[in-house]
């Protein structure tokens, strides 16, 4: 393909997926500047309000795996339409109704658009050139809190301005238009999952995860130690329990458990909930000490929306680290990005300690955590991307978001409970104290500290200039992963099959299966089904090699060509059980 086609394709792909993830991340901080308020807009107890943010959460919670499966199996562009649709639906409900009961139902509706993070990178990892990836990457990571950031001040402005509804119909509008640009700029991708979508696999993981959310959200309000609360703890225990026993029995898992617990995964998703938790103390801290009046001693006496301007730095300085991140990840590695970015958030919170005396220091402190959580949130999807296979990149991704929001949701529970049992009660007002600020940072301290010591465990990622096969004693490790998905034209035509066997002729399964272009790009990937049997498309005839890959077998390789027509060409694979050894392809 053309330099300039190439150049036109995707020229226009990163802006308009990191407005669409911006878009999606104005629903978390929407109602912020409102929140105190709901319980007498809406007419209703504090306690039945808290219900309009925590149906948010919970509907992004269950969407955003979901959601990242969908793409992977039946297009990643058509699953963030979708996903976007469903969130401009819920703000035109939302726009049109005071009703509490209806108001739960489009914010859940709003909270489904979450799904379009995981689905925006696994975009840009199909389509982008490597030398733009890193940047695009960085920066739709970074979007959930350059969209909260951004967004906190605009929402503060129009709610003290204008009638509150307003809020949901400018992010209708601005759904709209992130859609209208998707369909107009962002090419499908080519890149397809095997198999079918889990639907019971779905059910169970919807579940579980409501149970556990549920009263790590409303626990301050339930007593953690009420039945209710303990109650809900156990019961999501045994259905992730169950669900998980489930999906290792799957041929096609909504979430792929083997891969989840391979070491760089399962620390990453670890370091992600710290991270979640870091980024989301700041947001609860801040605002509140802005605005608190200066007869406290220790207020700022701070408007709505000047309180929303000091904090709106946050999500700039994430904007702007993007490109940073793409040049030290280029030379040091994801893996020392993340740690150099926790460090940077950890000094954030400690200056913050005795920073809290000025609106000026309040920025200060927002750029400097700001600039720390840029860096570690554009990290994680880096080192997801490397360890997993493009066709599982969406839920991949949708599994690590889904980590950064249980985070922000533990870190809104414990934070709230903090402020809540060291305030000072004037009449029936709890004022929050400084000594409850200070407790607040130090968890968030804590908690990066903690993500830090996961990443030093972290292998170190490989560099490699041209796809190589490599085999360890532990795991077979992968050619180098391209980035760009090639053009399927019409759509992919009738590849390859066939089987990969041991050298005694007995199936593997689980193996990887890799199809290499004449460039060296991969352009198609499939995991071994129980009898051995492997099929991946191809974009177009030539010749290509097929690689395959497992755990305690050397990698083995072969040259096969494909003419080109809609029927498939059957190559079987003979792996080899010592490195060493001569590799052996049959052709039939």
């Amino acid at each position: 393909m053309p330099q300039t086609m190439a150049h036109r394709r995707t020229g226009g792909i990163v802006p308009v997926l990191a407005f669409a993830g911006i878009t999606v991340a104005v629903m978390q901080t929407l109602l912020v500047p409102v929140i105190k308020d709901l319980p007498a807009l809406l007419n209703t107890a504090p306690t039945n309000a808290t219900w309009i943010m925590t149906a948010t959460l919970l509907a992004g919670a269950v969407a955003t795996p979901i959601m990242g499966r969908l793409g992977d199996l039946f297009g990643k562009r058509r699953m963030l339409v979708t996903s976007l649709a469903v969130m401009v639906g819920g703000s035109l409900v939302c726009g049109f109704t005071s009703d509490l009961l209806v108001m739960i139902v489009g914010r859940a509706l709003q909270g489904f658009a979450m799904g379009a993070i995981p689905l925006g990178i696994g975009l840009m990892r199909d389509e982008l050139p490597r030398e733009k990836l890193g940047s695009a990457l960085a920066l739709m990571s970074s979007s959930i809190g350059v969209g909260g950031g951004l967004a906190l001040p605009l929402a503060a402005l129009v709610a003290q301005h204008a009638d509150w509804h307003a809020l949901f119909f400018g992010a209708a509008g601005l759904g709209v238009l992130a859609i209208l640009l998707t369909l107009a700029v962002v090419p499908e991708s080519g890149v397809r999952a095997e198999g079918r979508f889990d639907l019971a696999g779905a059910l169970g993981l919807s579940l579980g995860l409501v149970l556990f959310l549920l009263p790590i959200t409303k626990g301050s309000d339930w007593g953690w130690s009420s039945g209710t609360t303990l109650g809900l703890f156990a019961a999501a225990l045994v259905v992730l329990v169950l669900w998980g026993l489930m999906e290792l029995r799957m041929k096609a898992p909504l979430v792929d458990l083997r891969t989840t617990a391979r070491r760089e995964v399962l620390l990453t998703n670890l370091a992600s909930i710290t991270v979640g938790v870091a980024f989301y103390a700041i947001s609860l801290v801040l605002p509140q000490l802005l605005q608190l009046p200066t007869a406290t001693g220790y207020g700022l006496g701070q408007s709505m929306v000047v309180a929303g301007l000091c904090v709106a730095p946050l999500g700039l300085t994430m904007m702007f680290t993007a490109p940073v991140y793409a040049r030290l990840s280029a030379r040091y590695g994801p893996k020392l990005t993340l740690m150099l970015g926790m460090l940077i958030i950890a000094v954030g919170y400690g200056a913050g300690l005795g920073l809290m005396s000025a609106a000026w220091q309040t920025i200060v402190i927002s750029v400097i955590v700001g600039a720390g959580i840029g860096l570690a949130y554009s990290s994680l999807p880096a080192l997801i991307n490397g360890a997993v296979d493009p066709s599982e990149t969406g839920a991949a991704n949708g599994l690590n978001t889904l980590m950064r929001s249980i985070g922000t949701s533990v870190s809104s529970a414990v934070i709230g409970m903090v402020l809540a049992n060291t305030a000072h009660h004037a009449g029936s007002v709890a004022v929050p104290t400084m000594q409850g600020f200070r407790i607040s940072f130090l968890i968030a301290t804590g908690a990066v500290a903690l993500g830090l010591l996961l990443a030093v465990f972290l292998p170190r990622g490989r560099t490699m200039s041209t796809p190589q096969l490599v085999a360890t004693s532990e795991e077979a490790a992968e050619p180098e992963r391209d980035t760009r998905a090639v053009p399927a034209g019409p759509g992919p035509r009738a590849g390859f099959r066939g089987r990969v066997l041991d050298p005694a002729g007995v199936p593997v399964a689980r193996a990887r299966v890799a199809l290499i272009d004449p460039r060296g790009r991969r352009a198609g990937t499939a995991l071994t089904d129980h009898e051995g049997r492997y099929s991946v498309a191809v974009p177009d005839g030539g010749a290509y090699v097929l690689a395959a890959m497992v755990a305690g077998h050397a990698p083995s390789a072969s040259s096969a060509v494909h003419p080109g027509e809609d029927c498939p060409v059957e190559v079987d694979l003979v792996l080899t059980t010592a490195a060493g050894e001569r590799r052996a392809a049959v052709q039939s």
